[in-house]
């Protein structure tokens, strides 16, 4: 009985000894990483995966980054460990961004003593106004005339060569840059996150929006079509200072949580490194087509897949005063010489499908149907109670029933060449 009580004491001691061994081995593991973000080569680098190297694919061994671009602007402290940064800039402020020559010794040889060519854009990080991104930028285009979205600060910049911007795309500036030399361009995004914001309940949270940096260089035929790298980051825009008001509420909010909550938040940086991506596909809007947006997973959307089913769809009839005028007209002549017999006229519909509900989206969609410009319109009417002319509002078309018909007419205006359309 004795060596019966004695064996279960013994396993217990000989399992407590080998629990304290095992514990004391994996101490200190783990420390150096501390409670900032990380990255995959981060890890790689520790001891334990050394041995290891020699297994990965020969595609990421060998992986080539060759610039990297900084956004000079302190990210936000109220970001979570393992979610991507956010910066908050203020609208029409020069920063600056610097262009690094990232290269190894012998990476690339074929760009030593050459231009590159980047494109910057800013773009839409939310996906639903990526499917609509034309026509987001065409209504911010009608209501900002002469504006742009994205300008370069030329004055302040440094090292860049033949700076353009396309006066059709509002959003994107390029030019050519030496990677030997520095390279600092300053940008400035005039449009702010809360003017893409649905207010339907009045809302003044903004959206996001992505600075993307593609960078190629010439082919054979001296044309910038080699992609060589594409980096990106998330970005808020705010009305002047408002930026700076945030960034500052943000960390007066950090500053009232425990030790332990902070733990869960990555540290403020003071500049914000552009992450890579994919390249940004070049897509020719054909027809208003929705654009491709940016994919985390870094595969592109195709025209087919970027469609979206419309969250309104209404239908109207291009019908004038005057061909209801002599259509009636030719009723009454007809039923002269006919016993009673209709004419067989008939009217003709469109469909036309809204995403976003909104005023600016409608009077685009109408501008396309009679082939002119959204700024030929003046405003937009819903023909009311007794024949009153009611202003088309946000809340009004979200109000609207699905697959209703209204029949459009139009209104010169007093005072320009533009027109009022009234809904009946």
């Amino acid at each position: 009985m004795a060596w019966a009580l004695k064996l279960p004491l013994a396993d217990e001691v000989i399992e407590s000894g080998l629990v304290q061994d095992f514990d004391a081995s994996l101490s200190g593991i783990g420390q150096e990483l501390g409670a900032g973000a990380y990255s995959m080569s981060d890890v790689l680098a520790l001891p334990i995966f050394k041995q290891e190297e020699s297994s990965l694919p020969p595609d990421n061994e060998n992986k080539i980054l060759p610039f990297q671009y900084v956004l000079c602007a302190a990210t936000s402290p109220a970001v979570k460990l393992h979610d991507e940064t956010l910066t908050y800039l203020n609208q029409g402020q020069s920063y600056e961004i610097r262009m690094l020559d990232n290269r190894k010794l012998g990476e690339l040889p074929e760009i030593n003593g050459k231009l590159v060519k980047s494109i910057f854009r800013v773009v839409f990080h939310d996906r639903r106004l990526q499917y609509t991104e034309h026509q987001q930028l065409e209504g911010w285009r009608w209501n900002r005339p002469g504006d742009r979205i994205l300008d370069i600060d030329i004055p302040m910049s440094v090292g860049i060569i033949d700076p353009r911007a396309n006066p059709t795309q509002l959003n994107t500036v390029e030019f050519l840059w030496d990677p030997a030399k520095r390279t600092s361009v300053f940008i400035q995004v005039h449009c702010i996150s809360t003017e893409f914001t649905m207010r339907k309940h009045g809302g003044e949270k903004g959206v996001p929006f992505r600075v993307q940096i593609d960078t190629f260089k010439e082919n054979e035929n001296g044309e910038y079509t080699e992609h060589l790298h594409s980096a990106s980051c998330q970005i808020k825009v705010f009305k002047p200072k408002g930026a700076d008001r945030k960034q500052k509420t943000d960390r007066e909010k950090m500053e009232k949580r425990t030790p332990h909550e902070k733990e869960k938040y990555q540290p403020s940086y003071e500049t914000t490194i552009l992450t890579e991506c994919s390249p940004w596909p070049e897509i020719t809007y054909v027809n208003n087509s929705p654009s491709p947006g940016f994919n985390s997973s870094h595969s592109s959307f195709s025209l087919g897949e970027g469609m979206v089913r419309p969250r309104l769809t209404i239908y109207v009839c291009q019908e004038s005063l005057q061909l209801r005028e002599q259509q009636q007209q030719q009723q009454q002549q007809q039923q002269k010489h006919e016993d009673g017999d209709s004419n067989g006229t008939f009217f003709v519909y469109h469909a036309i499908y809204l995403e976003e509900l909104t005023a600016v989206e409608l009077t685009e969609k109408i501008a396309q149907l009679f082939s002119i410009s959204p700024c030929q319109i003046s405003q937009i009417y819903k023909q009311g109670p007794t024949g009153i002319h009611v202003l088309i509002s946000d809340e009004m078309i979200q109000n609207f029933q699905e697959e209703a018909c209204f029949i459009l007419d139009t209104m010169k205006a007093e005072t320009s060449d533009s027109y009022h359309i009234i809904l009946k």
